[in-house]
Formats: C-alpha cells, structure tokens, sequence
C-alpha cells in the first residue's frame, strides 16, 4: 500500500508516500496491526501508531532505526534473507520471526506475522505487522505440556528427565539458572535434585525452614523476588535473597500427595526481569512436570523393587546374572579374569529359631552390611535368596586375589554381633570359582562355586574352598 504526497521526513532524505485520501493516514492509525515502511537500507522511514503498542518504541524512535537491530539474535539470519527475497520481486505473505519489544530492562519476545512486499518505484519495503505472540504462547505452552509428558516416558532416569525439563522450559522463558527442588516427607528435608547455577553449586540437603525453596514448598505458593518488591517479603526471606540476584522466581509442585518440591528460575545483574505473567507461566506447566517427576520416581520404585533385595538392599538374582554377564563379555573381550563366590551362613536356621525372625533379618541385613566392607565398589555383593549370597570379583589380576578377598570376608564375620543383647559370631562356607579357570560360562561358572561351597559345608563348615575336594591352597 502507497500513500502520498505525504512526507516523511529522514535526515538527509525525502520520501513521498502517494496518498489519494487526506484523511487515509488517520484511518492507517486506527488498524490494530502495525504499518511499516523500511528504506532499502533496512531503516525505519514511516511506522503507524499500532507499532508503540506492538514493539514498545514510539514512532520517533523507530524512525531512522535499523530493523534487523530489533529482531530477536536467532532470527535474524533468515530474518535478512526474507527481506532480500522481498527486495527481489518476492512478496511475503505470512512470514513470522521474533521481535524484542522496548520494555525497560525486561526482556520482553513478541512474536510477529508479517505480510510484505517492495516497492521498486519507491524503493521501500512496505509490511504489516501482526501481534501473534500470545497465539505463539499458547502454542508453546501446549507443546511444552506434550513433551513434558513424552519425557516421563522417554528419560531414562531422573537426571534425564530433569535435564529435558530445563530444555522444556527454557523454550517458554529465560531459564539459564534453573533447580528442581524435591521434598521427603519421611525425613522432612529437601534434596536439589537438578541445579544449574551460573554462580552457586548445589546446596546440601536442608530443612524446610533454611531456604526460598523452602518456603514456596511449606506454603505452597509461587514466590517471585526482585529487588524493588523485597521489602514487601518477611525478614526472614529477604535474609536468604541474594543480594547478586537481579530475580528469584520458584512456584511449587503439586501432586495429590501434596507438594512434592519446587521449580526454581534465577537471573542475576543484567539478566531477565520475570514478571508475574512468567510466574503464571510456570505455574502452570508445574503441575504437568510434578506428574512427570512422580510418573518417573514410580517408574525407578518398581525397578529398583525388581533388581534389589528389599531386606538387604542388595542386588537380587536377577541383576547379579545381568553383571556376571556383563563381566563374561568384557573377561572374554579383554582377556581378562573375574571370580565368583558363593556364599552361605552356618546354622542360620538356629538364629531363627532361638532369637526368633526378627534377629534372624536383622542378621542378614548385618551380614550384607559387612560385605559390601569388603570388597571394592567395582565388584558386587548379591543375595539370591535365604542365607545365600554372591559376590562377584571384576578384574582380578591373580587367583590369589580371590582367595584373599575370601579371608577378608572369613575374618570380618568372624566378629561377634550384638544381637538381642548377646554377642553371635557368624559363620559361613564359601565356594569359590574362577574365570576362565573354573568355566567359561556362567553356569559352569555358578555349579562350581556352588559345589565348592557344599563341600566346605559338609566338612564342617566355617572356611572356603576352590574346589570340591581338599586342596593346600584351601584355609580352614
């Protein structure tokens, strides 16, 4: 659209825009979308009253300035071919980009549809801009839900998930430091699960009363602080602000258990201003991710539950055979040895019977406790089921490490237990097996260090053995 003879006035140019109508700039000033007119410079020469409402800048300020100045860094690289293409004959209905509207020391994204094309008479660039950023909000915020829920499916544990969710949001608003903080309500403390903090490490688990975090999770409600509303907040808070912080913006989330933590965005001096629109925003992607973390903590509960020993917490059978063969590729990858033991209480049934289950589970838990003492934490301690027990030696230069680490083990449980007010002394036969020397297979591997160890039992127990006969090599 052409108007004129109406001047618009440039320092050091004049340019007529054709106008048929006296009155047609004034009904150009009523359109709620923004009319621009850009040199072939890329300047500013004529903008109608919608661009204050749209951008932030007045019209005297826009005029003489360079377009591409206002557009958004990752868009400006297509942003520039758009226009080259227009400036070539090639109108542009319908192209969209990212505008950074005039807004203080906020920064504030509008997103921009624009239809343009040139005008080679004039020599001008003639587009109309339409405010399409709450279209594009919502269109965010709906994708941002969806992938939320795809990443409580797809992450494979909680750190992934946590590292998508900052990915997430970091789409919505400025998050470059972002935490998750989560609640236990057993032990009453918070954990920060995912921080990631241009300036500060982690904090240690804390109480619910030592931290911002803290509060948004006792009371339930979004906190928002900036430097000019601090005053308003109790002294208690303002004594944990930090005074480098330019705003601090944490909303809860919520589960039908409760609050389960927060989400924690940051910026410091020179950084982002959140507003209460950003906290509205937050708030309301909070519920979607407290659903994912949960989704997650569920998925990691079950699993744990299938691969663990709920009495010892030791790795079941289950997983141990997933390690053992683990450690047959990588033995027969590298040439390397591994050993196997089997381990098995003397007279455990006596415990159960005299000092009654109780001190029998008690026992057991004891046992996996000194085990784990033992051995490095490379290597595995199991219990496959009652009182048996196996543990598994990665990369073992000698058999005689082996053997050692069986004394090792003979020698701690040799040391009484304080149980129900009397001291016991655990005894135990250990059979012991040995890559490649033993088996190259795990059943062959698992049959011989189960032998070795019945050997040792049914000759009286208390030592272990390689073998399942008498061997010197053998410690009684």
């Amino acid at each position: 659209m052409i108007l004129g003879p109406r001047p618009l006035i440039f320092p050091g140019k004049r340019f007529f825009m054709e106008q048929p109508y006296p009155q047609l700039s004034n009904f150009v000033d009523l359109m709620l979308d923004a009319v621009c007119v850009v040199d072939s410079q890329g300047r500013f020469v004529f903008v109608s009253a919608a661009c204050e409402r749209i951008f932030g800048y007045t019209p005297e300020e826009m005029i003489g300035r360079v377009m591409i100045d206002m557009v958004l860094p990752e868009d400006r690289a297509r942003t520039l071919l758009a226009a080259s293409e227009i400036i070539g004959g090639q109108p542009k209905p319908h192209f969209e980009n990212r505008y950074v509207r005039k807004d203080g020391q906020i920064v504030h994204i509008v997103h921009i549809m624009w239809s343009a094309r040139w005008s080679e008479v004039d020599q001008l660039r003639i587009g109309v801009a339409r405010d399409i950023t709450e279209r594009k909000q919502s269109e965010s915020v709906q994708a941002a839900l969806y992938s939320i829920s795809e990443a409580a499916h797809a992450a494979e544990d909680l750190p992934a998930l946590f590292h998508r969710i900052h990915q997430i949001i970091g789409e919505l608003l400025p998050a470059l430091n972002f935490s998750v903080t989560l609640y236990d309500e057993k032990s009453d403390q918070l954990s920060f699960a995912y921080h990631v903090d241009e300036q500060d490490q982690a904090p240690d688990p804390q109480t619910v009363t030592d931290s911002l975090s803290a509060e948004v999770i006792r009371t339930g409600l979004p906190l928002l602080l900036t430097p000019e509303t601090l005053t308003t907040f109790p002294e208690y808070l303002r004594a944990e602000f930090d005074t480098d912080s330019l705003c601090w913006l944490g909303v809860p989330l919520h589960s039908n258990r409760g609050t389960i933590g927060a989400l924690v965005v940051k910026s410091y001096s020179g950084g982002t201003r959140y507003t209460v629109k950003d906290q509205e925003l937050l708030q309301f992607v909070s519920t979607q991710v407290a659903a994912a973390i949960e989704r997650k903590q569920l998925h990691a509960r079950l699993q744990y539950m299938a691969q663990y020993d709920q009495l010892t917490q030791l790795p079941n059978r289950g997983l141990f055979q997933d390690r053992l063969q683990t450690a047959l590729a990588m033995a027969r990858r590298e040439q390397g040895q591994f050993a196997l033991l089997y381990l098995d209480l003397d007279k455990f049934k006596q415990v159960n019977d005299t000092l009654g289950h109780a001190a029998g589970d008690q026992l057991l838990q004891e046992v996996a406790q000194r085990l784990k003492q033992c051995v490095r934490e490379t290597d595995t301690v199991a219990r496959i089921g009652g009182d048996e027990f196996l543990v598994l030696l990665h990369n073992i230069q000698l058999p005689e490490d082996a053997l050692r680490v069986a004394e090792k083990i003979h020698r701690e449980l040799s040391h009484p237990l304080n149980m129900e007010g009397q001291g016991l002394c655990t005894l135990l036969s250990i059979g012991i097996a040995l890559y490649p020397e033993h088996g190259i297979e795990e059943k062959q591997l698992l049959k011989h260090a189960d032998e070795a160890m019945y050997f040792a039992k049914r000759n009286g127990g208390n030592h272990f053995r390689t073998k399942a006969e008498p061997s010197p090599c053998d410690a009684e």
